[in-house]
């Protein structure tokens, strides 16, 4: 058996094992089992990262060569129609032909828009990008669970927090899953600091309810951080995403947190190094799941910012023996 082989062969063993244990109801509060990943396992692993291509090239080949000279392993999902055939191959080809996992397929709507018309085209461009995400062979599709705001279709809302809106993005994702019935993908939602799922304990509450396969789960911690305590407790935020959450983990953002000080809590996202998220941790319990989950840089503001993140994480990887 060779590396990959045993990769996978880990991985499945892995999954096969925790879903064992969710199965079991047994998820939420479990201990990290014999083979859940922990700090000292990332010894000599990697991590695939990526992040936006400025002036990418339309060629599949050139692409995914563009990825590589980055020193990006992973990638955004390129520009193509679920209807373009041909031109998914193209891509899926090249990109495995250079070692790029396509990280991720975003569509960034509101599953829970008040107008009905809204809600259910929403729904459709969500359920052609999980198809979409299948054909290619990205790792997962993935979206928030919307938001009851009038106001921004991401925005706060008292209702976000409900059980109303936890049975319906219950329903949404059974919904998307059972659409497309995706063999080698996963549907996600992305934590939210106001909406389902908010936190670890409802991640998990989530997949448990939703009871498929083909759902998993999106981390992005610095989401989370929306509390004081999180924000300076962000180190034990991340063991329990991992110990609780790592066996379901498809795709990963990455960007740092900061605190604007004034007389309310203000938390901005801010690049990578300048915040306080605990990126040591962070990369080697990444380093240590099975199969190379992918880190995607996101929100810098254009390609100075991105770049000077990237080399922030080399930099930092040299430095805990996380390689990329």
């Amino acid at each position: 058996m060779n590396t990959k082989d045993t990769k996978r062969s880990t991985r499945r063993d892995f999954l096969k094992s925790s879903t064992a244990a969710l199965a079991a109801g047994s998820m939420v509060g479990m201990r990290p089992s014999s083979t859940a990943a922990s700090e000292e396992d990332a010894k000599g692993l990697a991590v695939r990262l990526g992040a936006p291509v400025f002036d990418a090239p339309k060629d599949p080949e050139k692409l995914a060569l563009a990825h590589r000279e980055l020193g990006y392993r992973a990638a955004y999902c390129p520009r193509v129609g679920l209807d373009e055939g041909e031109r998914i191959r193209a891509f899926e080809k090249a990109f495995a032909k250079h070692d790029v996992t396509i990280a991720e397929v975003g569509r960034w709507c509101n599953l829970m828009d008040a107008d009905p018309a809204r809600r259910a085209t929403n729904l459709k461009h969500v359920t052609d990008g999980l198809a979409l995400a299948d054909e290619i062979g990205a790792r997962c599709c993935v979206d928030i669970a919307g938001s009851y705001s009038k106001d921004a279709w991401y925005g706060p809302h008292p209702d976000n927090l409900s059980d109303k809106f936890f049975d319906a993005a219950v329903e949404n994702a059974r919904k998307i899953i059972d659409a497309v019935k995706p063999k080698r993908t996963k549907f996600c939602y992305e934590m939210m600091g106001w909406g389902l799922p908010d936190s670890v304990e409802s991640y998990a509450k989530m997949i448990k309810a939703i009871d498929r396969p083909a759902f998993g789960v999106h981390l992005d911690p610095c989401n989370l951080i929306n509390s004081p305590k999180r924000f300076y407790e962000n180190s034990a935020l991340l063991d329990e995403c991992f110990d609780k959450l790592g066996p379901w983990i498809a795709s990963c953002h990455a960007k740092d947190v900061a605190w604007e000080v004034g007389m309310q809590v203000h938390f901005r996202e801010v690049p990578l190094g300048a915040g306080t998220l605990d990126y040591t941790k962070y990369l080697k319990r990444l380093a240590a799941l099975p199969g190379e989950v992918p880190l995607m840089v996101e929100h810098m503001r254009g390609a100075e910012e991105y770049d000077k993140c990237r080399l922030h994480l080399f930099e930092l990887g040299k430095k805990i023996g996380v390689s990329f």
